[in-house]
């Protein structure tokens, strides 16, 4: 028979007694610091007392028999709602947080089960045959497959997800953030924000959907972000968050020490397990981006100074991240141990340091381009002082830079990965030219904008004429709004329309950096026949992409990607062309020697470096571990 919930709420408060015993003497520790950051003394004594409970931990109490009436159970130690809620959430960097984790069973978690006097399905379940989420389910939304479908069938290209800008050090930095965010709009469209540092410190931001310049449209919005100090953020939306102001980044929120603002590039694998976690401890979420998680596990980790939470919360971080961090006197720069993505340093004559995702954003903001951010470091900068300090987040992890950085995201005047993207893009096109020459071709046109290098490339090797056979026209807004197919098909040709004169009565080559769906291929073929091309020859820059992306890349689903739907003739007939052709992977690992296994090509072979951590069920009474 169930027990009063009276018996088994006092139980509870009777567990969380014991359970939270450790966290009282760190807190007595922290308390001991009056309330300020540790001094290296301080810390000495909690690491003291991290390593001493390692060999020496205290016996976990045994169950005993329900207690007295609660006038009769030990007042609980003072706890901020923080430290209580998602205390059990902190990285176990502390052994004695560690041993108490260690000891939750099946035994008490049917003892809490019974309890309970109307368990939820949800409790139950844990102990009966439970059905893990679809794989689907574990991605936040900045990795839902995106329903091409329905908003723009004229470009089919994967979508790089965000773009970074971060200025310290300068009267004008969030008007520097503003220009840099402007050129990186290509990794962006759906929204765009920043923040900045008043000269009261206090931290101020504005964020709004749509382009940087229609953003920050109302000169007003830019002028009350006055300081030495900002980030900014461009992103692209997937499926159902479109529309959400509330997923515009950076984000800025509050905890027990200060304001903090982060601004994220990337997807983490873990998400789902982690918020699923965070939320079971009292965790409560505002948006359904992954980048929240990381300031929940910087509010939650019993670390100090901030620069050790950021590493707590990092150490329990899968996938890939380029974050910048934004507090009252403080930037940080964080990189995966991967690489996954990029992300820049540089500085400007005024001293000002500046980070960004491309150099190209540098360029434009008249900054220096000084080197990478290594994978798994964090670059502090002080604005008080200007100084720049450098630490090792976690053990550095085989580099695993994006590839697709120099295929198609990167603009072509970027270093990115310490390569000029250009160059890059260019021996793509010689190899492809080596690998499947047209012999017999009149002309090379390039897909523009992103085709044009490896056309290049391609016209120099075979000697073929190159010529800008296609025009893009920017201006055309998205084809989504027409309302019927017919329609649509008419708005393709005015966003890419072919030079007749280039075209009519020729052999084309026509070079694309890649080939996801295929409907843009499709109808950049019917656009050439109806120009009057005799022979219509697409050639791709790029391996076949056969799977989605997990690290920070709006791809289709599996099952949209034509060429892991269709073997090569198969996608020929498709698009209907008169021969297809792609550089091969063993190509492409040619052309970067030495350095091809530092590189991520998932799409391509399906070996994904960091595979998504499945969320286990969890019961409406967990125990906090």
């Amino acid at each position: 028979m169930s027990l009063p919930l009276s018996v088994w709420g006092a139980n509870k408060y009777r567990s969380r007694y014991t359970r939270y015993r450790p966290h009282r003497i760190l807190l007595d520790c922290f308390a001991s610091c009056g309330g300020h950051e540790p001094t290296d003394q301080n810390l000495f004594k909690i690491r003291a007392l991290d390593q001493h409970s390692e060999g020496h931990r205290p016996p976990f109490p045994k169950p005993s028999p329900p207690p007295p009436p609660p006038p009769a159970i030990p007042s609980p130690p003072r706890l901020s709602p923080s430290s209580i809620g998602m205390a059990a959430a902190a990285p176990s960097t502390s052994r004695l947080l560690h041993h108490h984790q260690t000891t939750t069973g099946y035994k008490r978690q049917q003892q809490r089960l019974r309890y309970s006097a109307n368990p939820s399905h949800l409790a139950l379940r844990r102990h009966s045959s439970c059905r893990l989420s679809p794989a689907g389910a574990l991605l936040p939304d900045r990795v839902t497959p995106f329903s091409y479908g329905g908003d723009d069938e004229s470009d089919d290209h994967p979508r790089e997800e965000c773009g970074l800008v971060g200025i310290v050090g300068d009267p004008d930095a969030a008007s520097l953030c503003y220009l840099g965010l402007q050129k990186l709009q290509h990794r962006g469209e759906e929204g765009a924000g920043i923040v900045a540092v008043g000269g009261d410190g206090k931290l101020k931001s504005v964020t709004g959907l749509g382009l940087v310049a229609d953003v920050f449209g109302d000169p007003s919005r830019l002028a009350s972000l006055p300081g030495p100090a900002a980030i900014g953020h461009v992103r692209y939306s997937t499926a159902g968050a479109a529309a959400s102001l509330r997923n515009v980044q950076p984000f800025l929120a509050g905890y027990r020490f200060g304001q903090v603002a982060v601004a994220h590039n990337g997807n983490l694998v873990n998400y789902q397990a982690l918020r699923n976690k965070l939320e079971a401890r009292g965790s409560i979420f505002n948006t359904t981006s992954d980048t929240e998680v990381i300031l929940h596990l910087i509010a939650t980790s019993l670390s100090r100074p901030l620069l050790a939470r950021i590493c707590d919360a990092c150490e329990r971080l899968a996938g890939a991240y380029s974050l910048l961090f934004l507090t009252a006197d403080k930037l940080f720069a964080v990189r995966d141990p991967h690489g996954f993505r990029p992300l820049v340093l540089g500085r400007r004559p005024n001293g000002a340091v500046a980070f960004a995702s491309e150099t190209c954003a540098l360029d434009l903001i008249d900054a220096t381009y000084e080197r990478e951010v290594e994978p798994g470091e964090v670059v502090m900068v002080d604005r008080r002082d200007m100084s720049v300090s450098s630490a090792c987040l976690v053990p550095r992890l085989p580099r695993r830079a994006c590839v697709f950085e120099h295929i198609y995201f990167s603009l072509p005047n970027s270093v990115v990965f310490s390569h000029d993207v250009h160059e890059r893009r260019t021996a793509f096109g010689r190899a492809l030219a080596e690998e499947s020459p047209v012999p017999d071709a009149d002309v090379v046109i390039p897909v523009p904008d992103s085709g044009f290098y490896a056309a290049l490339g391609f016209s120099r090797e075979s000697g073929l004429e190159f010529q800008q056979g296609l025009i893009r026209w920017h201006y055309s807004g998205r084809s989504f709004i027409q309302p019927t197919q017919a329609i649509r098909d008419l708005a393709v040709k005015l966003k890419l329309a072919p030079v007749h004169g280039v075209i009519r009565g020729k052999s084309v080559v026509v070079v694309d950096d890649s080939l996801v769906r295929g409907t843009t291929s499709s109808k950049i073929v019917r656009l050439l026949r109806e120009a009057g091309a005799r022979e219509v020859h697409m050639r791709i820059a790029s391996p076949p992409v056969v799977g989605s992306c997990l690290y920070g890349i709006d791809t289709p689903s599996d099952g949209e990607l034509i060429s892991n739907r269709m073997d090569l003739e198969g996608v020929r007939q498709e698009i209907g062309s008169d021969s297809l052709a792609f550089l091969s992977l063993d190509k492409l690992h040619g052309i970067y020697g030495a350095e091809a296994g530092d590189y991520c090509d998932a799409c391509f072979s399906r070996k994904y470096p960091v595979l998504p951590t499945l969320p286990e069920p969890t019961s409406e009474f967990e125990e906090e571990e």
